[in-house]
């Protein structure tokens, strides 16, 4: 069995396709699905998918990039629901946002969202992009909160938080160019790693270029078992232990 921890499934790209992308992950055993939330404006989608499959699951939160479209009233309206299990994705990327009233704005709306994670007990989802020394430091002020790093983008100082924060591994760990995140993959502790594909995007080789699905799992999970020189079903095994640990499904 296989968990893919961050799926966009509520995403425009798979309105015509959710029942056969379902079918076709199912099949190679894909059985649970995370929902983070990116664009608010997709959060019913979302929500509405996880209500009609009982395998489908969703986390509330803002983007970094959607700063402009933050309300707290958006998280607290959903952490609630049965089918929530994180706040998420938020955190910081200056890639794309490179005004610095703008970026102060994601450190705030960083600490906001994690506070109200802390008082709803939820893990977070966090996404980082050229921003990982503020990330880190962020973390380092909340040490209650758990979550997982989103796409792990092979930065050492994030393995300090190995004692309370995953890494999602997708298909950037099969790119050709992903020498960094290889190197830097094993000295993740095993029971800390978690299988994510970030669909539609970010699909793994030899198929990029295509629209990424939660199927595709099963390239990043050969890709960790030969990582780690363990079997295929040794990977399955520890990385759902590790996902409904963390997002207690």
């Amino acid at each position: 069995m296989i968990i893919d921890t961050h799926t966009h499934l509520d995403n425009q790209k798979f309105i015509d396709d959710i029942d056969e992308v379902i079918k076709r992950a199912k099949e190679v055993g894909v059985e649970k699905f995370i929902i983070p939330a990116a664009d608010p404006s997709d959060l019913n989608r979302a929500i509405k998918l996880s209500e009609k499959y009982n395998n489908i699951y969703f986390a509330v939160g803002v983007h970094p990039v959607d700063i402009e479209k933050y309300d707290d009233k958006l998280l607290l309206d959903y952490i609630t629901h049965p089918k929530c299990v994180a706040v998420g994705e938020i955190g910081l990327d200056y890639h794309w946002v490179k005004d610095k009233d703008k970026q102060k704005k994601q450190i705030e709306l960083f600490h906001r969202q994690i506070n109200i994670a802390k008082e709803f007990n939820k893990p977070i989802i966090v996404h980082i992009r050229e921003a990982t020394a503020d990330s880190y430091e962020i973390i380092k002020s909340h040490p209650e909160i758990r979550g997982v790093f989103h796409c792990f983008n092979a930065a050492h100082q994030l393995l300090d938080f190995s004692d309370r924060f995953y890494y999602g591994i997708g298909g950037v760990i099969t790119f050709k160019n992903a020498r960094k995140l290889v190197e830097v993959f094993p000295e993740i502790p095993k029971d800390k790693v978690i299988i994510e594909t970030d669909s539609p995007y970010l699909t793994p080789h030899p198929y990029r270029g295509k629209k990424n699905e939660p199927y595709y799992t099963i390239l990043v999970r050969d890709k960790i078992a030969e990582l780690w020189d363990v079997s295929k079903e040794d990977v399955e095994e520890i990385t759902t232990k590790n996902a409904r640990r963390l997002f207690n499904i």
